[in-house]
């Protein structure tokens, strides 16, 4: 009954979480309430977007799971801001969540050194100095670990709203962890509570989509793994529609507010904000005449369809009326009710960027436990929480990675150094360096770290070696390389029908245009031309970007350098003008000895390091130093 880890928990973390310490070489234990659940999608049959679909190349690239699975189970791939640049694209797939439930069940059960446990964790196994060493279950069985991790998405203390009805569930149906966060409360862990929700799951026989806007997939899908085969790759794919809510089901809304849990009282926990529920779109919109909605099927078979941008814990009166007012639902048969659910999490800033929590040892949380929402947030902080717990019990450095390496560092960052009062979502807004951080180099970024934990293997890292080779020798030929504007060369232009330069160019910043094609790569440098398609587009990508990344690059060197600064001893915190009373008690309390120190303690912004470095030079000036 002795393991290395026990993950709490079979959603998208947990699994994660779990393969990651297994893949490690660490004996692991994943307890799930239902083992037929593991991995469930629990809300919308898709995974990506935009930003999101970034947090899935990065997991696939360190070596996890869900790119794998959602290539094997996807049933329309499609990029999202394709008119855009890069940077802002984003990967989505829309998937057949029985399969990819099936998928990620099987894949757990036939992983070495991965054992499966159904039961509830009723408690944590605690020594007197809040030190985790195991978990006790509901039938009374104990199990001892080096490390813990908590994964229990909606589960702590959930209770579902369905109108004016409410009942204790952690999903629909599923029995809640009822002590679990109490005891967290108890040890001293900030504990708090969220709400999400999800729309009703309509028959398919009874949707009129005649009336809709059909909404299919990519012609040439890409896969979001990188150990996927792009060749081969050639899902079969199925159509969303679009249709829109009207005046009417806005009538029908605004006309029981006066019922609606989240107006009434009923539900204390805050919701997510940018994933609102129709009562509050139509309560905070009220001069819109009308909501898109994509009616989305949940597996290949298309005998459900969800009907995304309708989350609801509206009553079941009100929801058969606000659905069948809505073009092409006239007739809609409901499957299930849309409902929301309030669960218990735990404040982020009370981890530390391992995830391990800073007052209970052995003990990481991932997911939504630490107040985000999204499949994709809760599979990244999975990786990240069983990659560092194995590494912590080898007595090996911990895995941290930078907002400049990562989403996945950007979305740590951000929760354990500004915390969050409502569920948290990734935006390519949060990333400042986004144009560093595009979906097709996490491979180039990342697969290094995959491969020195044994999460990739030599193969796929000869492979990315291979694809970081030819881009990297391109741009250096391209950054070294003169396009004049002599004779042959205007007229070559002329040709591909690019405007002509004056003097003379470095090729890099002609292959750069918004208007390069890989057609006129090709003509532009035919030294590069038998290059594999995919690897051509990438340089192209690259050489887009390639002088504002150069510009990046070195405000990023400039904030490392800025980072090591000293802070000097008996700095005045109190007198610089510009920082919080907040900010002000930590820096005092914690009294760090650098400015990276200092960013690194919970509540203490970038733009306070800022304030905090500006002073420290003009004292040094001061002084003459």
């Amino acid at each position: 009954m002795k393991y290395d880890v026990i993950v709490v928990g079979g959603g998208h973390a947990g699994i994660e979480a779990s393969l990651a310490s297994a893949r490690m070489g660490k004996k692991t234990l994943l307890v799930t309430m239902l083992v037929e659940q593991i991995g469930a999608a629990s809300c919308n049959p898709a995974i990506g977007g935009l930003a999101k679909g970034h947090l899935v190349r990065e997991i696939d690239a360190i070596g996890g799971e869900m790119g794998l699975c959602t290539d094997a189970t996807g049933i329309q791939f499609r990029v999202l801001n394709a008119s855009k640049g890069a940077a802002v694209q984003g990967t989505r797939a829309q998937i057949d969540m029985d399969k990819y439930r099936e998928y990620m069940r099987e894949v757990c059960h036939n992983t070495p050194n991965l054992e499966i446990y159904q039961d509830e964790v009723e408690s944590l196994l605690v020594k007197d100095e809040n030190e985790v060493y195991g978990v006790k279950t509901k039938l009374g069985e104990e199990f001892l670990s080096e490390k813990v991790i908590l994964t229990t998405g909606t589960f702590m203390r959930g209770l579902i709203h369905i109108g004016e009805q409410t009942y204790d569930a952690g999903r629909a149906w599923e029995l809640p962890s009822s002590t679990l966060s109490i005891q967290l409360k108890e040890l001293g862990l900030n504990v708090g509570r969220l709400k999400t929700g999800t729309p009703a799951r309509i028959d398919s026989g009874s949707i009129d989509f005649s009336v809709m806007e059909e909404h299919g997939g990519d012609e040439k899908p890409m896969p979001f793994s990188f150990r996927t085969n792009k060749k081969e790759f050639n899902p079969t794919q199925f159509p969303c529609y679009i249709t829109y809510t009207n005046t009417g089901t806005h009538s029908t809304i605004s006309g029981n507010f006066h019922r609606a849990p989240m107006f009434t009282g009923q539900i204390e926990g805050t919701g997510p904000r940018y994933c609102p529920s129709i009562e509050d779109k139509v309560n905070r919109f009220a001069d819109r005449d009308r909501h898109q909605l994509f009616l989305e099927p949940q597996t290949a078979m298309r005998t459900e369809y969800y009907i995304n941008g309708l989350s609801t814990s509206l009553p079941i009166d009100v929801q058969k009326q606000m659905i069948h007012s809505i073009v092409g639902l006239e007739n809609a048969k409901i499957i299930r009710y849309g409902y929301a659910i309030e669960y218990d999490y735990v404040d982020p800033t009370e981890l530390k960027h391992t995830l391990e929590t800073k007052k209970i040892k052995n003990l990481y949380n991932a997911g939504q436990i630490n107040a985000t929402t999204g499949y994709e947030e809760a599979g990244a902080q999975g990786l990240m929480a069983g990659i560092n717990a194995a590494l912590a019990i080898d007595g090996k450095e911990p895995f941290v990675l930078r907002r400049d390496e990562a989403y996945i560092g950007v979305l740590i960052d951000d929760l354990v150094t500004k915390g969050t009062n409502e569920p948290y979502r990734m935006f390519t807004s949060r990333a400042e360096y986004r144009l560093l951080l595009r979906e097709e180099s996490s491979d180039l970024r990342l697969s290094a770290y995959g491969h020195k934990f044994g999460l990739i293997d030599d193969e796929q890292n000869e492979k990315v070696e291979h694809k970081r080779k030819v881009i990297d020798e391109a741009v250096e030929f391209m950054a070294n390389e003169w396009f004049t504007s002599k004779k042959e060369n205007l007229q070559l232009l002329e040709e591909i029908e690019e405007d002509k330069i004056k003097d003379r160019a470095k090729l890099i910043d002609l292959v750069g245009r918004n208007s390069i094609t890989p057609e006129k790569f090709d003509r532009l440098v035919p030294s590069l031309k038998d290059t594999e398609e995919y690897l051509k587009e990438q340089i192209i990508v690259e050489a887009k970007y390639y002088r504002y990344v150069d510009k990046q690059k070195k405000q990023i060197e400039k904030m490392k350098k800025m980072l090591e600064m000293k802070i000097p001893e008996n700095f005045d915190f109190k007198s610089i003008p510009g920082l919080s009373n907040e900010v002000t008690e930590k820096l005092e309390k914690f009294n760090p000895p650098t400015l990276f120190n200092a960013s690194e303690i919970s509540g203490v912004t970038p733009a306070a390091i800022d304030i905090i470095h500006m002073y420290i030079n003009l004292r040094q000036k001061a002084e003459g130093k």
